[in-house]
């Protein structure tokens, strides 16, 4: 499958100036409304972090909750060409979920409400509600050994 069959050419291209002029948008209220526009659902109160990118094939199939936090260069992929499959999944972040910069989220996956993404981090993936994750690809940190290791006089 060619790239073509997927999607008309003129879509992505509007789609593309459209997420172009929101990843370089300094204002949160504007980089919403355009996204709102090409189909992403986009809550209220959510930053996008500069040069964040929602998936210019298919943001229909991108959700991101109230009040979260997509951080700077973070990309929403919502389809994958392989070498023998061509693959699309919804993504959808949680509300108050937080994206660290650099993040890249694979079709299909669902961050839950509350939970963090460490920066850097590709997920694969869901993340449960509240949970944080680290790592290419992200896994749950261990948060209970950390704070074992911070209270350890020696």
């Amino acid at each position: 499958m060619v790239w073509t069959d997927a999607k008309h050419p003129l879509r992505v291209a509007v789609n593309y100036a459209v997420v172009v002029a929101a990843r370089h948008s300094p204002s949160l209220r504007l980089k919403n409304w355009l996204l709102r526009r090409i189909g992403v659902d986009v809550g209220d109160g959510v930053a996008w972090g500069l040069e964040s990118t929602p998936d210019v094939f298919w943001p229909e199939l991108v959700t991101v909750g109230d009040d979260a936090i997509i951080g700077y260069d973070a990309t929403l992929l919502c389809h994958e060409f392989l070498q023998e499959e061509y693959r699309t999944g919804e993504v959808r972040i949680g509300d108050r979920a937080m994206l660290g910069a650099g993040t890249v989220v694979l079709p299909g996956v669902e961050i839950g409400d509350d939970a963090q993404v460490a920066a850097n981090s590709l997920v694969a993936d869901d993340v449960p509600p509240g949970e944080t994750w680290a790592g290419v690809p992200a896994e749950p940190v261990n948060n209970n050994k950390r704070n074992e290791e911070a209270s350890d006089p020696s």
